[in-house]
């Protein structure tokens, strides 16, 4: 028998989106998710290819770019706050967004053939040859067809069937942490502005008029590390940027005092197989890769090929799993080969590294100058 009732864990990104084209191809998604509501706030991404066509496959391409976050431009500073380079960053190939503003639009898709389950989350569960037996926090216990964990970097689901975490995460020797801040923090509501100092960036992004401040920098580990201590990660912040100038007091007095700002080690996933008998992994519980800024659109990407091949494959599930893991993993292993690099460029270790760095960057904004006052003629030559 076609497997028919596929239950997702997960309503951010990947959830959504699966749970749409399942739908469109005669399956019965039930999306579970432990937030008692679509989570509000979160960083700028950009959704580009191959996200950009399923969205617009999906007819959410216009709604997207409705809700863009505005942001036009970037200046990147040196650790004394002077501009080294400012250029636009608009693309017709790619439109940026808040997270929580795509997972709304994905919900919104979503929603009216697909089952939501909001506060709650899987406990447990037991498959067999035919199916899945689900037990929840909050509802009764169910059987599904299939399961897949669409949960994030932090999977209880690929916790559950796969095993802990440390088999498959990798550590970059970086951490991440955002918290909104008050409009008055910009000074251009269309810049998104980067200073970037040894072993440390810091940005404020203007985020459709709800400006966020961004922590992005190196460190070793911490005993004893607990994500849930929130005066942990405040203190790492204030170590990290005490002796930051520009706007580095201000923003880590926000990060201060803000009640339950986001912070986390930044690293990779990578996994040998995606699968597990009927369950299956995807988005960052599969692949999560830091730092390129397009996990949601390989999010978005995973969760069409998914069902695609779910549908390519009516009552073999086995092979479907195959099928999705074969094509997606030739967008997602280029990029985690990039990371090392992307982390080199983006969060230099050394003062020398950051003024190598920054001789690159220079040339590249003459370039990007030279070209865009070429008359007409001579710049299609370029």
């Amino acid at each position: 028998m076609t497997p028919s009732r596929v239950l997702i864990q997960g309503a951010g990104i990947a959830g959504p989106a699966l749970a749409y084209w399942l739908a469109r191809h005669g399956y019965r998604p039930t999306v579970v998710e432990q937030a008692e509501e679509l989570r509000s706030g979160g960083s700028a991404i950009v959704v580009k290819e191959p996200a950009l066509t399923v969205a617009r496959s999906m007819g959410i391409l216009t709604r997207l770019r409705e809700v863009a976050t505005g942001s036009s431009v970037l200046s990147l500073l040196d650790p004394g706050g002077r501009q080294l380079l400012r250029v636009p960053t608009t693309s017709p190939r790619s439109v940026e967004v808040t997270r929580s503003d795509l997972s709304t639009v994905l919900h919104q898709a979503a929603r009216d053939d697909a089952e939501f389950l909001f506060d709650d989350t899987i406990a447990g569960l037991r498959q067999d040859r035919a199916g899945v037996d689900v037990t929840f926090r909050r509802s009764p216990p169910r059987r599904f067809d299939l399961l897949v964990g669409a949960d994030g970097i932090h999977s209880p689901v690929r916790g559950l069937v796969f095993g802990p975490a440390e088999r498959f995460t990798t550590g970059l020797g970086m951490y991440g942490a955002t918290v909104p801040v008050e409009p008055s923090a910009l000074d251009d509501p269309e810049a998104a502005v980067m200073l970037t100092a040894p072993g440390r960036m810091l940005t404020i992004h203007p985020s459709r008029g709800k400006p966020l401040a961004m922590f992005t920098f190196r460190g070793g580990r911490v005993p004893g590390y607990d994500r849930h201590d929130t005066a942990l990660h405040k203190r790492m912040v204030a170590e990290a940027y005490a002796d930051i100038g520009w706007r580095g007091p201000e923003l880590v007095e926000a990060y201060q005092n803000h009640p339950a700002p986001f912070f986390d080690p930044l690293a990779n996933v990578r996994m040998d197989r995606w699968s597990r008998g009927r369950v299956a992994l995807l988005g960052d519980a599969a692949s999560a890769v830091a730092l390129l800024g397009d996990g949601s659109s390989m999010a978005m990407a995973g969760a069409h090929t998914l069902a695609e091949a779910l549908a390519a494959h009516p009552g073999d599930h086995a092979r479907a799993f195959q099928a999705y893991e074969a094509k997606h993993r030739r967008q997602v292993d280029p990029r985690h080969r990039r990371v090392g690099l992307v982390a080199t460029l983006l969060v230099p270790r050394t003062r020398h590294g950051l003024a190598l760095r920054n001789i690159a960057v220079r040339a590249v904004g003459l370039a990007t100058r030279t070209r865009n006052t070429l008359p007409a003629k001579q710049n299609s030559r370029v």
